[in-house]
């Protein structure tokens, strides 16, 4: 079964505040969160004459290799300040026979 990515990822981002408000930070449990993601289930309908699947909560209209990539773009993480220093420092690290590689 297809699931909508983009109302799958609107309501997961609810369930993620809900949890972070209402849990203590020392009392979170990731695979406790994964059980609550796994109660998330938003079909979609497949239009038989042109193999699209439709969304009937948000009225997305995609193929299949469409929703592949929305929930690619969805899933794909921000890199964010500390990735970048974490890469600079892991070069860094590196031998110098290493870096003249990598140039």
């Amino acid at each position: 079964m297809v699931v909508c990515p983009e109302c799958t990822a609107r309501a997961k981002k609810k369930i993620l505040t809900k949890y972070e408000e209402e849990v203590a930070e020392e009392d979170r449990d990731r695979q406790e969160l994964y059980k609550l993601y796994d109660e998330v289930d938003i079909p979609m309908e497949m239009d038989k004459n042109t193999k699209n699947f439709i969304c009937k909560k948000c009225g997305l209209y995609a193929s299949r290799e469409q929703i592949s990539d929305i929930r690619y773009k969805l899933n794909q993480k921000e890199r964010t300040r500390d990735d970048k220093s974490d890469d600079y420092l892991e070069w860094w690290n590196k031998s110098k026979k290493d870096k003249n590689l990598d140039s």
